[in-house]
């Protein structure tokens, strides 16, 4: 029975789009929120071999996901399966919640001119952005949005990565993207573009030094972003074997700001956030699924999107081969593949890379060299939404900035 006087509100029912990690540990989550109900799953597979879902809550059906839910959180991981049901749910006037910075990076700006589309807390992006809220809440001013990393290896076999996929019980592809760095470089571009921030000159610097405790690696980049005169969005590589007295970094997020009011120094000593001027706030976890639940609440109260990549984005993810590829060669995997990794790059800069999210499934129309950036005039993309969400930015964005249009590409 509810509060004496109070009049009970029926749960917000709640579509997911994915059966994987991350919408099955939703399913699980959702099941002890008086407030939020698991309605419906869209799934690409047999539900009664799903298993963690029961069968009768899942469909193959975006038309019945739509018409029976009121909030729909997208976790497919999928950027070209996505796009178009994204689209379909916001043109139906329904709210997207992501846990899917591939597509905002690639699709994101795109959708969301038809309808509420935000980034869900509980990835590193989503969880910078409601830190963010916090220290500007309390009159800081940030100089850096951080990612934690706490290992790095550009290309990894795929023997190793079968390995560890069966050790952490995440796919393939997951631990591809994690270890490669494509996933960090994604999702501190989301970050640059949702949150007015910039890139280090030449990308991101946080994968070329190892240091040796967190808060001094945190601060050797708020050094970088005041000398380059930026906000930067970038992440950290701590060392696993820090120094007697070091700090080694939890996987979470963390913020570098300064308190403009000088007045505030002492209290800032005293509360032990050290003598400045650069103060570093830690959130030493992301919990995926856990977190979905507030931003999920956010959205059905009616509050501002957390986190978007942004109408006009200044950064995109570029595909950098791995290793030599010949002419005709067919890329099975663009994001978590042994072909290709993702590098954050300024769109200005390269207005004809293309997105790393775009790739599976494209045949290669001349050999490419280890170390080298794919350009349009490279491949042949399979025809989708997606490829036309990107088009679309790339036209947005030029029409912006006048400078880019003799290099934005024309399929």
């Amino acid at each position: 029975m509810g509060e004496p006087g109070k009049a009970s509100v029926a749960p917000a029912k709640v579509g997911v789009i994915g059966t994987g990690f991350i919408g099955t540990g939703l399913f699980y989550s959702l099941d002890r929120t008086p407030d939020l109900h698991y309605q419906l799953g869209l799934t690409r597979r047999d539900p009664q071999t799903v298993g963690s879902v029961d069968p009768e809550r899942l469909t193959d059906s975006i038309a019945r996901l739509i018409d029976e839910c009121d909030v729909i959180v997208e976790c497919s991981g999928d950027t070209v399966y996505a796009t178009p049901l994204i689209r379909q749910a916001l043109t139906a006037g329904i709210p997207v919640v992501t846990m899917n910075s591939e597509l905002q990076v690639t699709s994101g700006s795109f959708l969301q001119q038809f309808g509420y589309l935000t980034e869900g807390e509980g990835d590193q992006p989503g969880s910078i952005a409601a830190l963010r809220r916090d220290v500007v809440a309390m009159g800081f001013s940030p100089i850096v949005y951080g990612n934690v990393k706490g290992f790095l290896n550009p290309t990894p076999t795929q023997p190793e990565m079968e390995k560890w996929a069966a050790l952490q019980g995440i796919s393939l592809g997951q631990v591809t993207s994690f270890t490669d760095g494509t996933k960090v470089h994604v999702e501190q571009v989301v970050v640059a573009n949702g949150l007015g921030a910039s890139l280090a000159p030449g990308g991101l610097v946080g994968g070329h030094t190892v240091y040796d405790g967190f808060k001094e690696g945190a601060i050797a980049l708020a050094e970088i972003a005041d000398r380059a005169g930026i906000v930067m969005s970038d992440f950290l590589m701590a060392s696993n074997n820090p120094s007697p007295g070091r700090d080694r970094p939890a996987p979470g997020v963390f913020i570098v700001a300064t308190m403009p009011d000088e007045r505030q120094r002492p209290s800032l000593k005293y509360y032990k956030l050290g003598e400045g001027p650069y103060y570093v706030f830690e959130r030493p976890y992301h919990l995926c699924h856990f977190e979905l639940a507030k931003t999920i609440r956010a959205v059905v109260d009616g509050d501002e999107p957390l986190l978007n990549n942004s109408a006009h984005p200044r950064y995109g993810v570029s595909a950098v081969a791995k290793r030599d590829l010949a002419a005709g060669h067919v890329i099975t995997r663009g994001i978590g593949g042994f072909d290709l990794r993702g590098e954050g790059v300024a769109i200005a800069d390269d207005t004809d890379h293309v997105p790393i999210a775009l790739l599976t499934g494209a045949r290669l129309r001349r050999s490419i060299s280890a170390g080298e950036t794919l350009r349009f005039d490279d491949v042949d993309l399979p025809e989708n939404e997606a490829v036309e969400a990107w088009l679309s930015t790339l036209k947005a964005v030029s029409t912006s900035s006048p400078e880019m249009v003799a290099g934005t590409p024309v399929l």
